[in-house]
C-alpha cells in the first residue's frame, strides 16, 4: 500500500540488544490490530461507516465543515471505486477473455461481438454531501491524514473513535506456554549469525535468551530484543561444534519452551 496505516495504529518498540547482565526490557503495551481492513468487501464497509457518522463528529472534533466534506466526498468516491468500477473492470475482463477464446475456437452465437467497457455511473449527490467526482490520487491517504487530525483533537474520545472505526481490535494475547523460538545459524567470516524473531509475538515479550554450548555446557550467551545476533566470540583453532538454544523472557522470567538445539562447525 502507498500509505502508512502504521503511524496511525501501531504501537512503537524502543528495542536494544543487551548483555547477560543487563535488565534492560522492552516496555509492553496493549496492542491493536490495524483498523484499516484488507479485504476490500469490508474496506467498503468501514467506508461507508466513515461516510455515514464523520459529519456527526465533526463539530465536537473541531473539524472544519470543509475538511468534512473533503473527507466524506474522499470516501465516496473510494466506494464507488472498489464497489461498483472494479467489479465492472473484473466483469468487462471475463468477458474480454470469453471473446478471445471464441475469436480462436468459434462461436454458434453467430458473428463475434467484442466487448466494450462501460463504466458505472457516478452516483448523485445526496444528503448534502459533495457528489462523487474524480478526484485526484490519493484519497485513502487523505482520509488517514484527517483521521490523523481527528485523534489529535482535544475532545477525542476513545468511544468517538471507536464509532468511527479508527481503532482496531484488540489482539488477542497467545499461549506462553507454548511458544517456542526458532533458531537458524550462519557463518559470517570469523563470526556466527544466530538468527531468531518474535514470530508476530513482539507486543508481548519482553527478550529472547540464547545460550550457547561450546563444549563446556549451556552458559547465557545474551539476552536480545532485537531479531538476529551476532556472536562475535572468536574460533578455536580446531574445529569445534558449538550448540545454540533460546527461550523467551517476560518480566525477568523464561516463558514457553526451549527451542530446537541448533549446532555449528566452527574453527
Amino acid at each position: 500500500m502507498p500509505w502508512d496505516q502504521a503511524s496511525w495504529d501501531s504501537t512503537s518498540w524502543d528495542t536494544e540488544i543487551v548483555t547477560p547482565t543487563s535488565n534492560t526490557q522492552k516496555k509492553r503495551h496493549m496492542t491493536r490490530q490495524a483498523f484499516y481492513p484488507t479485504r476490500i468487501a469490508d474496506q467498503i464497509l468501514w467506508l461507508e461507516n466513515l461516510r455515514n457518522k464523520f459529519a456527526g463528529h465533526a463539530p465536537t472534533l473541531g473539524i472544519s465543515v470543509a475538511k468534512c466534506d473533503d473527507a466524506i466526498a474522499d470516501a465516496r468516491w473510494l466506494i464507488y471505486t472498489l464497489g461498483s468500477w472494479l467489479p465492472a473492470v473484473r466483469d468487462w475482463q471475463k468477458a474480454c477473455t470469453a471473446a478471445a477464446e471464441q475469436a480462436q475456437t468459434g462461436t454458434e452465437a453467430g458473428a463475434l461481438v467484442l466487448p466494450v467497457f462501460v463504466p458505472p455511473a457516478l452516483p448523485a449527490a445526496a444528503g448534502g454531501q459533495p457528489a462523487v467526482v474524480a478526484r485526484p490520487s490519493g484519497a485513502l491517504t487523505r482520509i488517514f491524514d484527517t483521521v490523523g487530525d481527528v485523534k489529535a483533537s482535544d475532545t477525542y474520545t476513545e468511544a468517538i473513535g471507536m464509532d468511527l472505526g479508527v481503532i482496531g481490535p484488540a489482539k488477542m494475547p497467545p499461549d506462553l506456554a507454548t511458544l517456542q523460538p526458532v533458531l537458524k545459524l550462519m557463518l559470517a567470516g570469523n563470526k556466527v549469525d544466530v538468527g531468531w524473531g518474535w514470530d508476530g509475538n513482539s507486543p508481548f515479550l519482553d527478550l529472547c535468551e540464547i545460550q550457547v554450548d561450546r563444549g563446556q555446557g549451556y552458559q547465557v550467551l545474551t539476552f536480545d530484543t532485537t531479531p538476529g545476533y551476532t556472536d562475535t566470540t572468536p574460533f578455536p583453532a580446531t574445529p569445534t561444534k558449538w550448540k545454540y538454544r533460546a527461550i523467551y523472557r517476560v518480566d525477568d522470567q523464561q516463558v514457553g519452551q526451549w527451542s530446537a538445539e541448533v549446532s555449528i562447525t566452527v574453527g
